[in-house]
């Protein structure tokens, strides 16, 4: 049979695309973009790195500016808001067809991610009652999907499927809960006009997703210039419309797979049968027509759901994310002890993540199991249960999104990411440790 032909390029791009598709390379870009970060903080260039944040642009029409904010905002109201639009799309393929779509299945990991996000908050606040600092509550309930996962997979095939499958949707709900609460009490000031607006692009989202709609610009223009431009205008957080807007795209197909089976094989075999063109390296005006409607219902096979997440994925993992990192994980360490710990925001966050979301995702779990309500799930038991729970104390993306929406005192900003790196740091460690010593236990 004769190969694929091969192209001076492939020798370059063969190792990117492998890269890309591996799981822990998310974790491993993220990591990188934060050493950089810290080390731009503290570097000759630190004044240059802070300074070029709060550079500011927008847009000028007839002598008026618009939407004029600091790269540091575009980029946690911006660019994160694909960030919240892709999970949005994770979080309904899950409910619609994933490990949230069966109750008793998903019972599990939903009350884990509740318990990592009560407890947490709940230590946040008995460190911190009262006053601005008050307001910090939400920023240890997040996890870091990319960074707990990029951990996991680094074991391999030592850890069970179920168990990746058991993390991956407890960080989903969890980064559900946090966008709720971003939504409910991290939102001020609402213009309810623009809301309303807002609500109407939704609105004729829900219709064309209804009409049976399946064009990715449609949804695009609506959910952009639409959804997003109003709820920024709004008040209330531009990530939301994000997730709301994912929700609106369809996610059914419109060739079942037995269907779709057969008219491809159709299609090859009346490609088999064309005369090849031989004599030039081009197909024949029958060949590229038949290619052509393999095309067209490849793409009525997969929803457009898919279609989204699949193509925005690489984006967020490898661009969006990182630059978020590179604009909030840069920290000055030139700050002295008694400064760090003027107030207990940097304990009350370190604690919460390192010993909340443990308590909360052990505790929750394993109470669900005694109460018989739901099973362990095959190959886990109580040592990777532990291990997951620590895992899941690595806060880092959501938890300095959530830290930027909290805190306006840049002294108070810097004690919360202090806490979000020890906590995440420790618990990565102590996550990987305990995980790669528990694979030989046996289940509960």
């Amino acid at each position: 049979m004769p190969e694929e032909k091969k192209v001076p390029i492939d020798i370059v791009l063969k190792p990117i695309q492998r890269f890309i598709l591996e799981e822990k390379s998310g974790g491993i870009v993220l990591g990188l973009s934060v050493v950089i970060a810290m080390f731009l903080a503290n570097g000759p260039w630190s004044n240059e790195y802070f300074h070029f944040l709060e550079h500011k642009f927008g847009f000028v029409f007839n002598g008026n500016s618009f939407f004029e904010y600091s790269i540091h905002h575009w980029i946690n109201d911006g660019l994160m808001a694909i960030f919240f639009f892709v999970v949005g799309l994770e979080l309904k393929r899950e409910i619609v067809g994933g490990e949230l779509s069966n109750p008793r299945k998903a019972l599990l990991p939903i009350a884990a991610a509740i318990g990592g996000m009560v407890v947490p908050a709940l230590i946040y606040i008995a460190f911190n009652n009262s006053g601005e600092v008050h307001h910090g509550w939400g920023i240890p309930m997040a996890t870091d999907i990319a960074f707990a996962l990029g951990v996991l997979f680094l074991l391999g095939s030592r850890i069970p499927l179920t168990i990746k499958i058991f993390l991956t949707a407890l960080a989903i709900v969890d980064d559900l809960g946090a966008v709720l609460v971003i939504a409910f009490f991290y939102t001020s000031d609402i213009s309810y006009y623009n809301l309303a607006i807002g609500f109407v692009f939704v609105l004729l989202m829900y219709l064309g997703n209804r009409m049976g709609v399946r064009s990715i610009l449609f949804y695009a223009v609506l959910g952009i210039l639409g959804v997003w431009t109003s709820f920024l205008l709004s008040g209330v957080h531009a990530t939301i419309a994000s997730v709301i807007a994912a929700f609106m795209i369809p996610a059914d197909v419109k060739i079942k797979e037995n269907l779709f089976f057969e008219r491809i094989r159709k299609y090859l075999d009346k490609f088999k049968s064309k005369d090849p063109n031989s004599k030039i390296p081009t197909l024949t005006n029958d060949q590229l027509h038949i290619l052509e409607k393999i095309k067209i219902d490849t793409n009525k096979a997969i929803p457009p759901l898919q279609i989204l997440e699949h193509a925005m994925h690489p984006f967020v993992t490898f661009i969006i994310i990182p630059i978020f990192a590179l604009a909030n994980a840069g920290v000055s360490l030139d700050i002295n002890i008694d400064e760090l710990f003027s107030t207990h925001v940097a304990l009350g966050v370190a604690l919460g993540l390192l010993l909340g979301k443990v308590l909360g995702v052990v505790g929750f779990t394993l109470l669900l199991v005694k109460l018989k309500v739901a099973p362990f799930p095959e190959g886990m038991n109580i040592k990777n249960l532990l291990g997951i729970g620590l895992l899941a104390s690595i806060g880092f993306t959501m938890s300095l999104f959530i830290t930027s929406l909290a805190f306006t005192n840049p002294e108070y900003v810097v004690q919360a990411k202090i806490g979000i790196f020890v906590a995440s740091i420790i618990g990565g460690i102590l996550g990987y440790i305990v995980l790669s010593r528990s694979t030989n236990s046996k289940p509960c």
